[in-house]
């Protein structure tokens, strides 16, 4: 970010704090000197760490299957949810109300705790300005409700119309603006964000000879609803692009044939493949599983996880993607870490409990669903820096392989690092160039040997559209996923026996 655009959003930040304020606190008559006098009765008790987070939020979403709206859902939901931390207890609590009187009542949560003479270290924070990574616009405002409901029927519309073989189409929108306001007790300050959020997913069923298949498409970012009907691209809305991409891919496997099996080398597509890049190794990197020994990356800092040629991003700070964020769930400044450096592990994914418990420092990456969660330790956008290959020279490069551009899911066992992935776009590659489609194939391997199986990555670094949700114990976040095209040298492939 330049000089100029980093003066515009600092300034912005500080325009958005009044704006909290005035909603969250003015709003239910309470001010910043009552939240730092309750602050001061938990700190008393001699407890490590407490906190208030406030969330006000809107959001919606908008179903057609169709030419049927079949939903229209609107909510708006506040809510305080109050923290402490004693060495390794955690208490929380949370009231979906907001007044001075249920903040008081909070220090009750203490009287379940077990309070000891064991000091845990105090973070030394690093001074890291607060930049807004995103418009404070209301995204759910800037188009009317009908410009909604005609914007899916145009996608169905549009979708029939490229090819008689689409037989259903199912579009879903969805939108929050929510405000949040952090207080604790490590540096008694208020910090807020105002947090835009939407996201347009496309899905087609096609069939041909009563065979039937799907396709699927979308996007969106820290934006607002005008992203989708009106910025161009390649000539065409976003909207519209997504479509036919969706249509396309969807008759793309209504012919593809079924998935070799075996060992085989394997080539990553850029963008959404980096799916494969956040499940198997980025949740591995995060810190709570790393204290509790259930991480295959377990004490693994300075040593070589993955191929020298492999340098892999956490980065909170960019503008208006779907991961980003100007804060974290416990006000820490949103941040660009560096996980992995020329193939060697650099650091984990901290919050402020794994860095008082491991003597580090928080990285930016506390995250939670709502005030009615706890934070844990979350990545935003995860991606892998671009090579100096071309993707024509990796797809040159191979004899016989896979060429995987798109996933459609996937599991992964952090304690070994083992996952498979099912791709939903795929590819033979014969003698250096893209053969026929295939389908059913499935990536089997663990996330530490397969990064140490990259031999060749592309200067095509690219992030994904805007789709990813990431589940942990039960809480769903936005985030981010990117990556180069990439070649790995040998994968395990699900699929039919090979020939």
């Amino acid at each position: 970010m330049n000089k100029e655009l980093n003066k515009i959003m600092y300034e912005l930040s500080k325009m958005n704090k009044k704006s909290v304020i005035n909603d969250i606190l003015t709003k239910n008559k309470i001010n910043k000197e009552d939240i730092f006098l309750i602050l001061d009765k938990f700190k008393k008790k001699k407890i490590d760490y407490a906190e208030f987070y406030f969330q006000k939020k809107q959001d919606e979403s908008l179903i057609l299957e169709d030419k049927i709206i079949k939903e229209n859902y609107y909510n708006i939901n506040q809510g305080v949810g109050i923290r402490i931390i004693n060495n390794e207890q955690v208490g929380f609590s949370y009231s979906n109300e907001i007044n001075k009187k249920i903040l008081e009542k909070s220090i009750n949560i203490i009287n379940n705790f077990i309070i000891n003479k064991k000091i845990i270290k105090k973070i030394k924070y690093k001074n890291i300005p607060t930049y807004t990574r995103y418009s404070n616009i209301n995204p759910l405002n800037q188009i009317k409700n009908k410009q909604k409901i005609d914007l899916l029927h145009n996608i169905n519309k549009l979708a029939k119309s490229i090819d008689k073989r689409v037989k259903k189409v199912t579009v879903q929108l969805t939108g929050s603006y929510e405000k949040i306001l952090i207080a604790n007790t490590d540096d008694y300050k208020l910090h807020t964000d105002i947090r835009p959020l939407i996201k347009l997913s496309i899905n087609v069923l096609v069939e041909e000879n009563n065979k039937i298949e799907y396709g699927t498409s979308g996007g969106g970012g820290r934006l607002d609803y005008k992203y989708f009907i009106k910025k161009k691209y390649n000539g065409d809305t976003y909207a519209n692009n997504w479509t036919y991409e969706a249509v396309r891919i969807a008759l793309i496997r209504l012919h593809a044939n079924e998935s070799p099996g075996g060992k085989l080398p394997v080539v990553l597509g850029n963008g959404w493949p980096g799916i494969l890049l956040h499940e198997a190794v980025g949740h591995g990197l995060e810190a709570d599983f790393n204290y509790k020994n259930t991480s295959v990356f377990n004490k693994k800092i300075g040593n070589k996880i993955a191929s020298k040629l492999c340098t892999v991003i956490d980065d909170g700070t960019i503008q208006q993607t779907r991961g980003s964020i100007t804060i974290d769930d416990e006000g820490t400044p949103g941040q660009k870490n560096i996980l992995i450096k020329n193939g060697i592990l650099q650091k984990y994914l901290n919050d402020k409990l794994h860095a008082r418990l491991t003597n580090t420092l928080p990285t930016g990456n506390a995250r939670r669903e709502s005030y009615a969660h706890i934070p844990l330790p979350r990545m935003t956008n995860t991606y892998m820096l671009s090579g100096k290959s071309t993707p024509e020279e990796i797809i040159n490069s191979i004899d016989f392989g896979i060429y995987a551009v798109n996933f459609n899911g996937g599991q992964v066992d952090i304690t070994s690092g083992q996952f498979v992935f099912s791709a939903s776009e795929a590819y033979l590659i014969k003698k250096g160039k893209i053969f026929k489609p295939i389908k059913g194939t499935t990536l089997i391997g663990s996330g530490m040997e397969v990064m140490k199986e990259i031999s060749m990555i592309a200067n095509d670094l690219k992030l994904d559209s805007g789709i990813g949700t990431c589940s942990k114990d039960g809480q769903d976040i936005p985030v981010g996923v990117g990556l180069p095209t990439l070649k790995i040298n040998k994968l395990t492939i699900g699929g039919t026996k090979l020939k």
